[in-house]
Order: structure tokens, then sequence, then C-alpha cells
């Protein structure tokens, strides 16, 4: 049996506790870091549109003047997710 460390995906701290399970029966884990920014977060996604990397990519393709729908076809996700998620970026460039 191996042991993989969780690490926080915004800290990368190691200091963890299980903190219950979503909806879909996934463990939620709590960061105990105090200056961590994200406190509660599952550490396998069932859904492609929660990584950090496709949030990302998201951007990304934004900025290179891809489509709201062409983003969500090639990324394999939801033009609504992709909306948000541009939501979401534009609403922190703008404070």
């Amino acid at each position: 049996m191996v042991l993989e460390p969780i690490l926080c995906p915004a800290c990368q701290s190691s200091d963890m506790v299980k903190h219950g399970t979503s909806k879909e029966g996934k463990q939620r884990y709590k960061c105990r870091n105090s200056q961590c920014s994200r406190s509660t977060f599952i550490h396998q996604y069932s859904y492609r549109g929660y990584l950090p990397e496709v949030k990302q990519q998201i951007a990304d393709m934004a900025v290179n003047g891809s489509g709201i729908r062409d983003a969500a076809r090639v990324l394999g996700i939801s033009p609504t997710t992709v909306m948000e998620e541009l939501k979401k970026v534009s609403a922190l460039n703008a404070s």
C-alpha cells in the first residue's frame, strides 16, 4: 500500500485534514495553513471544468481570441462553465 501525500493546490502545504465528502462521494480536504487563500478542496474532481489547468486554458484561449463555444468544444466542458470562469477572471482584473 502506497500513501500519497495530499498537497493544497493553493499553498502547497501538506498540513491537511479530511473535511467530509461531496455529493458525488468524493473526499473533501481542508487546509490548516492560516495564510492559505483556499479553505477546502477535492483531490480528484469528476468534472474537468473544475481543474485549475482547465481554468487557466480558458483564460489563455480568451486572450487569444477564441470564442466561448470554441473553447468549450476544445476543452470538453460546458459553454456555461466557460462563461462563468471568464466572468470571475474579469471581476478579479477589474478590482
